[in-house]
């Protein structure tokens, strides 16, 4: 699990914005976001420096963008 800022997120995610890396994306009950990449890989980020509104937000642009968005 790697902590980071809502913007460091962002930037880590960018080269990966799209169906064909990540396969979707979730937040856990902890509020974690973890995405699951194609190739079988997942990623689990605390984000803390947001509440959840702001981490549902991030999500629904990934939905917008094609990637199946759990929870």
């Amino acid at each position: 699990m790697k902590s980071c800022s809502l913007n460091d997120f962002m930037e880590e995610i960018k080269p990966w914005l799209d169906r064909d890396h990540i396969r979707s994306a979730e937040v856990d009950a902890e509020g974690r976001v973890i995405l699951y990449f194609l190739d079988g890989m997942k990623n689990v980020y605390q984000v803390d420096d947001c509440n959840r509104a702001q981490v549902v937000k991030v999500l629904d642009d990934l939905r917008r963008k094609g990637i199946e968005v759990q929870g």
